[in-house]
């Protein structure tokens, strides 16, 4: 027997509530104004944006006026006194210096199966190692960058970079590895007649296909116009169509680091410091910086005044009880070594935490080798390497589809090979030792990795490919020299 602690009337009650519950779960469109809305205004957003207009050198310092204080001791504006400006690209010289660090020279990528190699070869061309450039600088900007995988027009698999501030991805799990769904939230402009349109569209994206909605002003309606509803991509079979989804959402990740943080939001306090110092100590030497003028007999002047006066115009005006009239000099000391310790000390500081190497550092210039030159690099090399574990994960993802899409279009399944991705590190380096290190390695490491670690090699394949033909073409020499080869020796010594 079953008892409950409601009456019947109570227990209807409390099933439609249950029910009612059940009804407003959210629906596709309430997650994505929901969704879009906190991405306006998020703390994330705001740091990509900032991070992408400190990489063009447009510093706060730029939206910097000069203020002075007034007669009511209130800041206000002037035009009279110096006002620079001085913007410093520190944070466009440490991401170029990262991006053209570890993605500077071509990937060496490496496999067993000459087909398999063949076909990495065909995606990774040049325009493959300038998108990848390109993601790394903005990547590392705005903490993560976006590829979309699609067919073009020919039917080829392409990979676009995508608006990073456009996208809004919404994550399974709590470390971001795997994607329950991309919410793509844009601009484009169009025409209506001769007057011109903004027109805001939203795309969602899971692993059912993509859904496409115009915002009209009052809320979300379906894209007719470019298909409400649609599959990851087509099929083209003659004159049939067959729409068909990948397994996966087709957006990959590639993140500067593992919490997703752009090297603005390390770097930004100190730049701006430095920025303002700079600015403040240029307009210190533009506005009469040694002295105040003190011009006597002219009266008292109240104490409102000679504070904008002091500001504005660096002149006091002061009664002289002897009747005396002239003008005299009041000494500005500036403390320039201070100021040069303290531009140093900052300087020193954006490299340090900004994880690069200060070209214009003293130790700089001495030419190390070895040793000193890895220590000199180390902060540059630590970055690059967990950059690079990240970025090891994204190209494990798109070998995922260009695995799926050999499968798809030649029957052949690479899935269980071997593939190894290696970042070929740009730093100045002692080519002797390393060559030396390799010729060490001789019989310990295999000749394929040899060759990959090779400062001179581009392309691994093609340069062990040339070895094997300069190997045969020795071998066809000696066999033209003597005669013939000899036969190998059998057991007990005898030529076979």
């Amino acid at each position: 027997m079953v008892f409950s602690l409601f009456g019947s009337d109570e227990q209807e009650e409390i099933e439609q509530i249950i029910i009612r519950g059940a009804q407003t779960t959210a629906t596709r469109k309430d997650i994505i104004q929901i969704e879009t809305g906190e991405w306006q205004g998020s703390e994330k957003r705001k740091w990509m944006e900032i991070g992408e207009r400190y990489y063009r050198v447009k510093n706060d310092i730029l939206d910097r006026e000069r203020t002075v204080i007034g007669e009511d001791g209130r800041r206000v504006r002037t035009e009279i006194l110096a006002d620079n400006r001085i913007a410093h690209g520190f944070v466009r010289k440490l991401v170029d210096q990262k991006v053209g660090y570890l993605l500077g020279k071509p990937l060496s990528i490496s496999t067993e199966k000459e087909d398999y190699a063949q076909a990495w070869s065909a995606f990774f061309d040049n325009n493959m190692y300038r998108r990848l450039q390109s993601t790394g600088r903005t990547s590392v900007n705005q903490g993560i960058a976006w590829w979309f995988v699609y067919y073009d027009e020919k039917g080829a698999l392409s990979f676009r970079l995508m608006d990073s501030l456009e996208i809004i991805p919404l994550w399974r799990d709590k470390a971001h590895t795997i994607l329950d769904a991309i919410i793509r939230d844009y601009e484009v402009v169009i025409y209506e007649g001769l007057k011109r349109k903004t027109v805001r569209k939203i795309e969602w994206w899971d692993t059912t296909g993509v859904y496409r909605y115009v915002d009209d002003g009052s809320g979300l309606i379906p894209d007719v116009e470019a298909g409400d509803t649609g599959s990851h991509f087509t099929l083209v079979s003659g004159t049939e169509e067959k729409p068909l989804n990948w397994e996966r959402i087709p957006f990959i990740p590639w993140k500067y680091n593992e919490a997703e943080q752009p090297l603005a939001e390390i770097i930004q306090s100190l730049v701006d410091d430095y920025d303002r110092n700079k600015s403040d100590n240029s307009n210190n030497l533009e506005d009469l910086p040694n002295s105040v003028y003190v011009v006597k007999g002219y009266g008292g002047t109240p104490a409102g005044e000679i504070r904008k006066n002091m500001s504005r115009y660096r002149i006091i005006k002061i009664d002289d009880p002897d009747g005396h009239s002239g003008v005299d000099t009041l000494s500005l000391e500036i403390n320039t070594e201070a100021y040069k310790t303290h531009m140093e000390q900052t300087r020193k500081d954006i490299y340090e935490f900004g994880r690069g190497v200060d070209t214009q550092a003293s130790n700089f210039g001495s030419a190390p080798s070895g040793i000193a030159l890895r220590f000199l690099y180390s902060d540059l090399d630590l970055d690059a390497s967990l950059m690079e574990t990240e970025f090891q994960a994204s190209l494990e993802q798109l070998r995922w589809f260009i695995d799926t899409h050999l499968y798809n279009t030649t029957s052949k399944d690479y899935s269980e090979e071997k593939v190894e991705f290696t970042f070929n590190r740009d730093m100045p380096i002692d080519e002797s030792a390393i060559i030396t290190a390799i010729k060490d390695s001789v019989g310990i490491l295999s000749d394929e990795t040899l060759v990959a670690q090779h400062p001179w090699v581009k392309d691994v394949l093609a340069e062990i490919d040339r070895i094997e033909k300069q190997k045969e073409e020795s071998l066809q020499r000696m066999s033209d020299a003597y005669g013939g080869l000899p036969s190998p020796a059998s057991e007990d010594g005898e030529e076979e």
